[in-house]
């Protein structure tokens, strides 16, 4: 696909699951990559797995998006690897597996520092460099759980419908700086990924166990490409998942009534 040969694209969460699928998509279509994540080894890994031709167009990059205090000279490291950053794509986060009820609101503030803050300030980091260069492209990877919310999920659902208030203003705003700065928002459904075996449960601690909805998700690199294809025509907000989770979506919008009756006896896990 022409619209990334030649890119620099910065992918975070980029050492497994959704991350790990766009970057060797990414690789195939041309794109110049900076992977992020916390894990080094990790990032080696799935750099020995783009194909070997494109192998020195690909860059690691370690960060931590539950440390803030790093994420400026992160950024600035990212925008020297190749002298420039054509598009980010926030895919860094974790999940949740709780209760409300059960789950300690220090908890809910890790979510969020890695799941909104982090995010976030990646994104505000680098766009002095966009806007200089009058160009750019914002992609992240959100939730179908950012425009629903259903048990389990409550900390990880706020966390994401958060991120859909942050980048539909930051889109609003970036149209009289520049028209060619674009903000695409990715919404999944359930995705074949380790994603669950690391979800936070109400004390913290792993959940070290894959859910039924999880295991029988869509391929990553089936999302991989539908994701990029959307990005590719600069849509500001798609859902890619399987029928159900994705009709939930346009269910909650038209029949609130009718989906919070269904959605209290959902199995979400």
């Amino acid at each position: 696909m022409k619209y990334f040969s030649g890119k620099v694209v910065w992918v975070t969460g980029a050492s497994s699951g959704i991350g790990e699928a766009l970057a060797y998509e990414l690789a195939r279509q041309g794109a110049k990559l900076i992977l992020s994540a916390r894990r080094k080894e990790e990032l080696e890994r799935v750099k020995g797995n783009c194909p070997i031709a494109t192998q020195g167009h690909v860059k690691i990059l370690p960060l931590d998006l539950s440390e803030p205090a790093t994420l400026r000279l992160c950024t600035e490291a990212a925008i020297q690897l190749f002298g420039q950053v054509d598009m980010l794509i926030n895919n860094g986060g974790i999940s949740q597996h709780s209760l409300a009820k059960e789950t300690q609101p220090e908890v809910d503030r890790r979510i969020m520092e890695v799941d909104y803050f982090g995010t976030i300030a990646l994104t505000k980091y680098l766009l002095p460099h966009f806007l200089s260069r009058k160009a750019g492209h914002i992609v992240t990877i959100s939730s179908v759980m950012g425009k629903i919310g259903t048990p389990y999920r409550s900390g990880y659902a706020a966390a994401k419908h958060a991120l859909h208030g942050f980048f539909d203003s930051l889109r609003a705003e970036l149209w009289k700086d520049s028209k060619e700065i674009y903000v695409t928002i990715i919404c999944p459904g359930w995705i074949k990924t380790n994603i669950t075996l690391h979800a936070v449960t109400g004390d913290g601690s792993a959940l070290n166990k894959m859910d039924g909805s999880t295991q029988t998700g869509m391929p990553p690199a089936t999302f991989a490409v539908k994701a990029l294809k959307a990005v590719a025509r600069r849509k500001e907000e798609v859902y890619i998942g399987g029928f159900k989770e994705t009709f939930a979506v346009y269910l909650k919008r038209f029949l609130p009534g009718t989906f919070s009756r269904i959605i209290r006896k959902a199995k979400v896990r």
